[in-house]
Protein backbone atom coordinates (compact mmCIF):
# COMPACT_ATOMS: atom_id res chain seq x y z
CA UNK A 1 0.00 0.00 0.00
CA UNK A 2 1.23 3.50 -1.29
CA UNK A 3 1.12 6.26 0.92
CA UNK A 4 -1.07 7.62 -1.26
CA UNK A 5 -3.65 5.02 -0.41
CA UNK A 6 -2.88 5.53 3.29
CA UNK A 7 -3.54 9.53 3.07
CA UNK A 8 -7.00 8.60 1.29
CA UNK A 9 -7.96 5.57 3.69
CA UNK A 10 -7.12 8.19 6.39
CA UNK A 11 -9.11 10.73 5.37
CA UNK A 12 -8.66 13.99 7.96
CA UNK A 13 -6.63 11.95 10.47
CA UNK A 14 -3.66 11.68 7.58
CA UNK A 15 -1.95 14.85 8.90
CA UNK A 16 -2.77 14.32 12.39
CA UNK A 17 -0.88 10.96 12.61
CA UNK A 18 1.78 11.25 9.89
CA UNK A 19 3.18 14.72 11.13
CA UNK A 20 3.11 14.75 14.96
CA UNK A 21 6.13 15.38 16.92
CA UNK A 22 5.61 13.68 20.81
CA UNK A 23 6.87 15.24 23.30
CA UNK A 24 9.57 12.36 24.15
CA UNK A 25 12.32 12.17 21.70
CA UNK A 26 12.67 8.75 19.32
CA UNK A 27 16.59 9.67 20.55
CA UNK A 28 16.38 8.96 24.02
CA UNK A 29 14.72 5.61 22.73
CA UNK A 30 16.22 1.96 21.67
CA UNK A 31 14.80 2.25 17.82
CA UNK A 32 13.79 -0.49 16.47
CA UNK A 33 15.75 -1.78 12.90
CA UNK A 34 17.06 -5.05 11.09
CA UNK A 35 20.14 -5.05 13.97
CA UNK A 36 17.29 -5.29 17.33
CA UNK A 37 18.24 -8.81 18.41
CA UNK A 38 21.49 -7.81 18.10
CA UNK A 39 22.01 -4.39 19.62
CA UNK A 40 20.03 -5.30 22.33
CA UNK A 41 19.68 -8.46 23.46
CA UNK A 42 23.02 -9.59 23.01
CA UNK A 43 24.40 -7.86 26.31
CA UNK A 44 21.67 -9.51 28.44
CA UNK A 45 21.43 -12.66 29.93
CA UNK A 46 19.30 -14.22 27.27
CA UNK A 47 21.32 -17.67 26.21
CA UNK A 48 22.42 -18.45 23.15
CA UNK A 49 19.26 -20.51 22.23
CA UNK A 50 16.91 -17.67 23.61
CA UNK A 51 18.79 -15.70 20.98
CA UNK A 52 18.19 -17.65 18.34
CA UNK A 53 14.66 -18.06 19.18
CA UNK A 54 14.36 -14.17 19.51
CA UNK A 55 15.75 -13.85 16.03
CA UNK A 56 13.78 -16.40 14.74
CA UNK A 57 10.88 -14.24 15.45
CA UNK A 58 11.72 -11.32 13.93
CA UNK A 59 13.43 -12.66 10.95
CA UNK A 60 10.17 -14.53 9.63
CA UNK A 61 7.63 -13.62 7.07
CA UNK A 62 7.19 -9.99 5.13
CA UNK A 63 8.58 -8.52 7.99
CA UNK A 64 12.02 -10.45 8.06
CA UNK A 65 14.81 -8.62 9.54
CA UNK A 66 13.00 -5.52 9.42
CA UNK A 67 12.90 -5.08 13.53
CA UNK A 68 9.42 -5.14 13.24
CA UNK A 69 6.92 -8.11 14.02
CA UNK A 70 3.04 -8.90 12.63
CA UNK A 71 2.12 -12.11 14.45
CA UNK A 72 -1.17 -13.83 14.00
CA UNK A 73 -2.74 -14.11 17.34
CA UNK A 74 -6.38 -16.68 17.72
CA UNK A 75 -7.05 -17.36 21.18
CA UNK A 76 -10.48 -16.53 20.98
CA UNK A 77 -11.88 -19.75 20.93
CA UNK A 78 -11.30 -19.73 24.88
CA UNK A 79 -11.36 -16.34 25.79
CA UNK A 80 -14.46 -15.63 23.86
CA UNK A 81 -16.24 -18.73 23.07
CA UNK A 82 -15.53 -20.08 19.96
CA UNK A 83 -18.70 -20.27 18.92
CA UNK A 84 -18.48 -16.16 19.16
CA UNK A 85 -15.06 -16.26 17.79
CA UNK A 86 -15.63 -18.21 14.78
CA UNK A 87 -19.36 -18.04 13.48
CA UNK A 88 -18.36 -14.95 11.69
CA UNK A 89 -16.44 -17.34 9.52
CA UNK A 90 -16.44 -20.71 10.50
CA UNK A 91 -13.67 -22.42 8.49
CA UNK A 92 -11.74 -21.18 11.57
CA UNK A 93 -13.18 -23.80 13.57
CA UNK A 94 -10.40 -25.78 12.05
CA UNK A 95 -7.02 -25.14 13.43
CA UNK A 96 -5.48 -25.70 9.84
CA UNK A 97 -6.87 -22.36 8.35
CA UNK A 98 -5.28 -20.47 11.21
CA UNK A 99 -2.15 -21.67 10.07
CA UNK A 100 -2.96 -21.21 7.06
CA UNK A 101 -4.02 -17.70 7.00
CA UNK A 102 -1.00 -16.14 8.82
CA UNK A 103 1.69 -18.10 6.71
CA UNK A 104 -0.35 -16.83 3.59
CA UNK A 105 -0.45 -13.31 4.88
CA UNK A 106 3.45 -13.32 5.54
CA UNK A 107 2.95 -13.07 9.49
CA UNK A 108 5.88 -13.51 11.45
CA UNK A 109 4.77 -16.13 13.88
CA UNK A 110 1.41 -17.64 14.71
CA UNK A 111 -0.41 -17.24 18.72
CA UNK A 112 -2.61 -19.84 19.66
CA UNK A 113 -3.42 -22.46 22.15
CA UNK A 114 -1.58 -25.66 22.96
CA UNK A 115 -4.82 -27.70 21.29
CA UNK A 116 -4.67 -25.81 18.70
CA UNK A 117 -0.97 -25.99 17.79
CA UNK A 118 -0.70 -29.21 18.85
CA UNK A 119 -3.03 -30.58 16.13
CA UNK A 120 -0.81 -29.21 13.30
CA UNK A 121 2.46 -29.46 14.63
CA UNK A 122 4.17 -32.09 13.19
CA UNK A 123 2.96 -30.56 9.31
CA UNK A 124 3.29 -26.42 10.33
CA UNK A 125 6.35 -26.08 12.93
CA UNK A 126 8.59 -25.73 10.62
CA UNK A 127 7.15 -23.57 8.23
CA UNK A 128 6.06 -20.41 10.37
CA UNK A 129 7.31 -19.99 14.55
CA UNK A 130 4.67 -21.12 17.17
CA UNK A 131 3.62 -18.85 19.83
CA UNK A 132 2.18 -20.96 22.68
CA UNK A 133 -0.64 -19.28 24.45
CA UNK A 134 0.28 -21.03 28.15
CA UNK A 135 -2.87 -19.75 30.30
CA UNK A 136 -6.60 -18.45 29.25
CA UNK A 137 -9.73 -16.71 31.06
CA UNK A 138 -12.28 -19.57 30.86
CA UNK A 139 -15.61 -18.20 29.94
CA UNK A 140 -17.89 -21.40 31.00
CA UNK A 141 -17.73 -21.12 34.72
CA UNK A 142 -21.00 -19.63 35.48
CA UNK A 143 -21.20 -16.61 36.94
CA UNK A 144 -18.53 -15.66 34.57
CA UNK A 145 -15.05 -14.87 36.59
CA UNK A 146 -12.07 -12.99 35.20
CA UNK A 147 -8.57 -15.34 36.06
CA UNK A 148 -5.99 -16.40 33.66
CA UNK A 149 -5.19 -19.96 34.52
CA UNK A 150 -2.15 -22.30 33.08
CA UNK A 151 -3.85 -24.74 30.34
CA UNK A 152 -0.36 -26.75 29.87
CA UNK A 153 3.40 -26.76 30.28
CA UNK A 154 5.97 -24.70 29.75
CA UNK A 155 7.63 -28.29 28.47
CA UNK A 156 4.57 -28.94 25.92
CA UNK A 157 4.95 -25.95 24.24
CA UNK A 158 8.78 -26.92 23.83
CA UNK A 159 8.24 -30.31 22.56
CA UNK A 160 5.50 -29.36 19.96
CA UNK A 161 8.57 -27.22 18.39
CA UNK A 162 7.03 -24.10 19.90
CA UNK A 163 9.74 -20.73 19.39
CA UNK A 164 8.09 -18.97 21.86
CA UNK A 165 5.80 -19.17 24.81
CA UNK A 166 3.10 -16.29 25.65
CA UNK A 167 1.04 -15.30 28.67
CA UNK A 168 -1.55 -12.90 30.22
CA UNK A 169 -1.41 -10.83 33.86
CA UNK A 170 -4.38 -9.33 34.61
CA UNK A 171 -2.62 -6.18 36.65
CA UNK A 172 -4.63 -4.57 39.09
CA UNK A 173 -6.50 -7.81 39.51
CA UNK A 174 -6.97 -9.77 42.78
CA UNK A 175 -5.62 -12.49 41.58
CA UNK A 176 -2.66 -10.60 39.79
CA UNK A 177 -0.15 -11.56 42.74
CA UNK A 178 -0.60 -15.19 41.51
CA UNK A 179 -0.52 -15.02 38.02
CA UNK A 180 2.76 -12.99 38.06
CA UNK A 181 5.07 -15.53 40.46
CA UNK A 182 2.86 -17.94 38.16
CA UNK A 183 4.35 -16.24 34.69
CA UNK A 184 7.65 -15.05 36.27
CA UNK A 185 8.43 -19.05 37.08
CA UNK A 186 6.87 -20.33 33.54
CA UNK A 187 8.91 -17.43 31.57
CA UNK A 188 12.13 -18.36 33.86
CA UNK A 189 11.28 -22.15 32.59
CA UNK A 190 10.94 -21.31 29.28
CA UNK A 191 14.47 -19.34 29.23
CA UNK A 192 15.82 -22.42 30.40
CA UNK A 193 14.56 -24.61 27.50
CA UNK A 194 15.64 -21.53 24.74
CA UNK A 195 12.19 -20.36 24.11
CA UNK A 196 11.53 -16.64 23.37
CA UNK A 197 8.73 -15.08 26.28
CA UNK A 198 5.93 -12.88 24.99
CA UNK A 199 3.70 -11.21 27.79
CA UNK A 200 -0.10 -9.86 27.42
CA UNK A 201 0.24 -6.61 30.06
CA UNK A 202 -3.62 -6.39 30.51
CA UNK A 203 -5.19 -4.45 33.24
CA UNK A 204 -8.33 -5.60 34.85
CA UNK A 205 -9.99 -4.20 37.83
CA UNK A 206 -14.10 -2.89 37.94
CA UNK A 207 -12.32 0.10 39.57
CA UNK A 208 -11.09 1.29 36.63
CA UNK A 209 -13.83 2.74 35.08
CA UNK A 210 -15.06 5.89 36.55
CA UNK A 211 -17.40 8.65 35.73
CA UNK A 212 -17.80 6.48 32.27
CA UNK A 213 -14.26 6.28 31.11
CA UNK A 214 -12.70 2.79 31.16
CA UNK A 215 -9.06 3.50 32.58
CA UNK A 216 -8.04 0.14 31.66
CA UNK A 217 -7.09 1.72 28.09
CA UNK A 218 -5.00 4.44 30.12
CA UNK A 219 -1.40 5.34 29.46
CA UNK A 220 -0.39 5.75 32.67
CA UNK A 221 -1.63 2.33 33.93
CA UNK A 222 -0.99 0.37 30.84
CA UNK A 223 2.43 1.88 30.84
CA UNK A 224 3.10 0.37 34.38
CA UNK A 225 1.46 -2.83 33.72
CA UNK A 226 4.11 -3.05 30.50
CA UNK A 227 7.18 -1.97 33.28
CA UNK A 228 5.98 -4.97 34.98
CA UNK A 229 5.74 -7.04 32.08
CA UNK A 230 9.17 -6.11 31.22
CA UNK A 231 10.96 -6.71 34.79
CA UNK A 232 10.11 -10.20 34.98
CA UNK A 233 12.15 -10.87 31.63
CA UNK A 234 9.51 -10.65 28.81
CA UNK A 235 10.60 -10.82 25.75
CA UNK A 236 8.10 -8.61 23.52
CA UNK A 237 5.19 -6.77 25.52
CA UNK A 238 1.82 -6.77 23.88
CA UNK A 239 -0.72 -4.12 25.04
CA UNK A 240 -3.82 -2.31 24.02
CA UNK A 241 -3.00 0.67 22.18
CA UNK A 242 -4.03 3.31 25.15
CA UNK A 243 -6.64 5.64 24.46
CA UNK A 244 -6.71 8.26 27.50
CA UNK A 245 -4.43 8.95 30.72
CA UNK A 246 -4.70 10.23 34.17
CA UNK A 247 -6.08 6.59 35.27
CA UNK A 248 -3.59 7.08 38.65
CA UNK A 249 -5.01 10.53 39.49
CA UNK A 250 -8.81 9.72 38.19
CA UNK A 251 -9.26 6.57 40.45
CA UNK A 252 -6.77 7.87 42.95
CA UNK A 253 -4.50 4.87 43.90
CA UNK A 254 -0.94 4.15 43.15
CA UNK A 255 1.62 6.65 42.76
CA UNK A 256 2.61 8.94 40.22
CA UNK A 257 4.04 12.32 39.13
CA UNK A 258 2.54 15.44 37.08
CA UNK A 259 5.30 15.52 34.92
CA UNK A 260 4.18 12.14 33.58
CA UNK A 261 1.01 13.91 31.77
CA UNK A 262 2.52 17.10 30.89
CA UNK A 263 6.11 16.52 29.88
CA UNK A 264 5.85 12.75 29.26
CA UNK A 265 2.88 12.86 27.52
CA UNK A 266 -0.21 14.65 26.06
CA UNK A 267 -3.45 13.93 24.99
CA UNK A 268 -2.37 12.67 21.06
CA UNK A 269 -2.54 8.77 20.52
CA UNK A 270 1.37 9.18 19.26
CA UNK A 271 2.42 10.14 22.73
CA UNK A 272 0.31 8.00 24.47
CA UNK A 273 1.62 4.89 22.72
CA UNK A 274 5.49 6.50 22.77
CA UNK A 275 4.99 6.62 27.15
CA UNK A 276 3.95 3.01 26.88
CA UNK A 277 7.37 2.68 24.83
CA UNK A 278 8.99 4.35 27.36
CA UNK A 279 7.72 2.02 29.79
CA UNK A 280 9.17 -0.80 28.08
CA UNK A 281 13.08 0.12 29.35
CA UNK A 282 12.77 3.04 26.82
CA UNK A 283 12.56 0.24 24.18
CA UNK A 284 14.85 -1.97 24.96
CA UNK A 285 11.84 -4.52 24.86
CA UNK A 286 9.63 -4.26 22.38
CA UNK A 287 6.10 -3.44 22.40
CA UNK A 288 3.64 -4.80 19.86
CA UNK A 289 -0.29 -3.37 20.60
CA UNK A 290 -3.29 -4.78 19.29
CA UNK A 291 -5.58 -4.81 16.89
CA UNK A 292 -8.68 -5.13 18.71
CA UNK A 293 -12.48 -6.37 17.78
CA UNK A 294 -13.70 -6.39 14.41
CA UNK A 295 -15.96 -3.59 13.64
CA UNK A 296 -16.57 -4.43 9.83
CA UNK A 297 -16.36 -2.12 7.13
CA UNK A 298 -13.94 0.55 8.99
CA UNK A 299 -11.18 -2.28 10.33
CA UNK A 300 -9.03 -1.52 6.93
CA UNK A 301 -8.60 2.35 8.42
CA UNK A 302 -8.83 1.29 12.04
CA UNK A 303 -6.00 -1.44 11.76
CA UNK A 304 -3.63 0.92 9.51
CA UNK A 305 -4.42 4.03 11.71
CA UNK A 306 -2.86 1.66 14.69
CA UNK A 307 -0.43 0.49 12.79
CA UNK A 308 1.15 3.69 12.23
CA UNK A 309 0.83 4.88 15.90
CA UNK A 310 2.46 2.30 17.04
CA UNK A 311 5.06 2.42 14.41
CA UNK A 312 6.01 6.18 14.84
CA UNK A 313 5.68 6.22 18.47
CA UNK A 314 8.79 3.62 17.94
CA UNK A 315 6.74 0.60 18.61
CA UNK A 316 7.25 -2.79 17.27
CA UNK A 317 4.04 -4.31 15.70
CA UNK A 318 1.28 -5.40 15.92
CA UNK A 319 -0.68 -8.37 16.99
CA UNK A 320 -3.94 -8.73 14.94
CA UNK A 321 -6.86 -11.55 15.20
CA UNK A 322 -10.09 -10.85 14.82
CA UNK A 323 -10.12 -7.83 12.36
CA UNK A 324 -8.27 -10.94 9.93
CA UNK A 325 -9.95 -14.31 10.84
CA UNK A 326 -13.40 -12.84 11.10
CA UNK A 327 -13.75 -12.17 7.56
CA UNK A 328 -13.25 -14.60 4.51
CA UNK A 329 -10.02 -15.65 4.13
CA UNK A 330 -8.62 -13.73 1.25
CA UNK A 331 -9.88 -10.10 2.81
CA UNK A 332 -7.73 -11.57 6.05
CA UNK A 333 -4.81 -11.70 3.91
CA UNK A 334 -5.19 -7.84 2.26
CA UNK A 335 -5.56 -6.41 5.79
CA UNK A 336 -2.97 -7.89 7.95
CA UNK A 337 -0.60 -7.15 4.37
CA UNK A 338 -2.06 -3.32 4.68
CA UNK A 339 -0.81 -3.27 8.25
CA UNK A 340 2.80 -5.29 7.16
CA UNK A 341 2.68 -2.29 4.46
CA UNK A 342 2.57 0.32 6.85
CA UNK A 343 5.95 -1.31 8.86
CA UNK A 344 7.55 -1.41 5.34
CA UNK A 345 7.10 2.10 4.06
CA UNK A 346 9.90 4.13 4.45
CA UNK A 347 7.76 7.41 4.14
CA UNK A 348 6.38 6.71 7.06
CA UNK A 349 8.75 7.33 9.96
CA UNK A 350 9.37 7.41 13.81
CA UNK A 351 8.18 10.57 14.73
Amino acid sequence: MTLTKINDLLGEKAEFLLNHQPKISKETLHLPGPDFVDRLFTGSNRSNQVLRSIQTLYGHGRLSNTGYLSILPVDQGIEHTAGASFSPNPIYFDPENIVKLAIESGCNAVASTFGVLASISRKYAHNIPFLVKINHNELLTYPNKFDQILFGSVEDAWNMGAVAVGATIYFGSEESSRQIIEIAAAFERAHELGMATVLWCYARNNAFKKDGIDYHVSADITSQANHLGVTIQADIIKQKLPENNGGFTAINFSKSNPKMYSDLSSDHPIDLCRYQVLNCYSGRIGLINSGGESKGASDMAEAVSTAIINKRAAGQGLIMGRKAFQRPMKEGIELLNAVQDVYLNKEITIA
